[in-house]
């Protein structure tokens, strides 16, 4: 849930803390969690830290900035955490369903703020404009897209008759919410990713193939029966017009694309090993001072909203290579699992792809702890042991 940045960053660092712990104390540990030390995860999360780490001795960007942005990368230990601290599948569950509750809280609040009625709880800057609960529209349409993929390949895991029943209809309005309350364009495209992707495991295998057209028909039944959709998408269009005829930067999408250009000028400036970490802030200024002198410092705590330019820019196009190395580990880990699992976890890290695209998303505080939070909890799902089932009593003789 987007609670408060200081609840959550004192929740991590307590979670670090017993993740530390529990590594200390190994003999404590069951035997039946994720083999932590056997996935490819492990190594990945520790390499990018290490880079990271490393460009602190090159970087152009002040110590305390860049001090500042490694920490932010450092949230990908939760990932790790979650493996060591989940002891079995019981726990895992447990912990994925404690995740689902909270996720169903914002679903279902976002509705209620739909419907005109009251929500106490809400707390988000734009709740009556945009409906969201905690955190801003762009987050929460991820979340909810994310939590209806969860719930739907995990139906079965819902206990009691109607349990997968419940779960299906969870993951329908969940959708709904993304694609006809919520205005996040990023969402709404997850959305359309997660469906795709969905949509093609049910298919038969001479079928899939049918994947490639699958989006972009999505795509035209909503621009058709959403005004939200067709409204935001006609919205993209006219400021990517703007853009290019007058250098528009005054919109979401004008922004972007401006960020994008100077972020792709950097890498090709520092192709090797990039401006170092924490460096986006400082690269962009000088850029934008040689075509302006009178221009003004941006946000130093800013990004390129695009998180595949922003580790080529830190770190060159060995950067480019490590993000892709990251997200590739953690499929090859999925690959282990039973099938349920496995497509839950390759939803949530498809998710994490297309959402960087458009944003810095694990840079970003709120929504970058809940793919480190959930990818976690998926990997230790999948990869813990079932809990020993108790063994049958002998039956009496006579």
């Amino acid at each position: 849930m987007g609670l408060s940045i200081a609840v959550i960053s004192i929740a991590k660092l307590l979670l670090l803390l017993c993740a530390v712990a529990a590594l200390l104390l190994r003999q404590g540990l069951s035997g039946d969690g994720a083999p932590l030390a056997k996935t490819f995860t492990l190594p990945a999360v520790l390499a990018v830290l290490l880079a990271f780490a490393l460009s602190l001795f090159w970087t152009v960007a002040p110590l305390q900035e860049a001090a500042g942005s490694l920490a932010k990368y450092g949230k990908l230990l939760i990932i790790l955490a979650m493996m060591a601290l989940i002891r079995d599948r019981r726990e895992a569950l447990y912990a994925v369903a404690a995740f689902a509750l909270t996720q169903l809280v914002v679903v279902v609040s976002s509705w209620m703020l739909f419907a005109d009625m009251p929500v106490a709880w809400a707390s988000s800057r734009t709740t009556v404009s945009h409906y969201t609960v905690f955190s801003g529209y762009l987050d929460q349409g991820i979340m909810s897209a994310v939590f209806a993929a969860i719930c739907w390949h995990l139906r079965d895991l819902v206990p009691g008759r109607f349990g997968p029943r419940i779960a299906i209809a969870v993951a329908v309005i969940s959708l709904a919410n993304v694609f006809f309350v919520m205005v996040g364009r990023s969402g709404q495209l997850v959305g359309v990713a997660l469906l795709s992707l969905a949509i093609m495991w049910q298919l038969p295998k001479k079928y899939r193939v049918l994947v490639a057209v699958l989006p972009f028909l999505l795509v035209a039944t909503l621009f058709v029966g959403s005004p939200t959709v067709r409204e935001r998408l006609t919205q993209v269009k006219a400021e990517v017009q703007a853009y290019s005829a007058k250098n528009d930067v005054s919109t979401s999408s004008g922004v972007r694309l401006a960020f994008w250009r100077r972020a792709s000028q950097v890498i090709a400036q520092r192709p090797l090993a990039g401006a170092g970490i924490g460096s986006w802030s400082t690269e962009y200024d000088r850029l934008e001072r040689q075509d302006n002198p009178r221009h003004e410092d941006i946000n130093r705590g800013s990004n390129p909203h695009q998180e595949y330019l922003l580790w080529g820019l830190q770190l060159g196009i060995p950067g480019l290579l490590l993000i892709a190395a990251f997200m590739l580990s953690v499929l090859r880990d999925t690959m282990k699992m039973e099938t349920p699992y496995a497509r839950a976890a390759q939803s949530a890290l498809l998710a994490l792809a297309v959402a960087c695209l458009f944003n810095s998303t694990l840079y970003d505080g709120l929504i970058g702890d809940f793919f480190c939070v959930l990818i976690g909890l998926l990997l230790a799902l999948g990869l813990s042991k079932p809990p020993n089932l108790p063994e049958p009593e002998p039956e009496p003789t006579t």
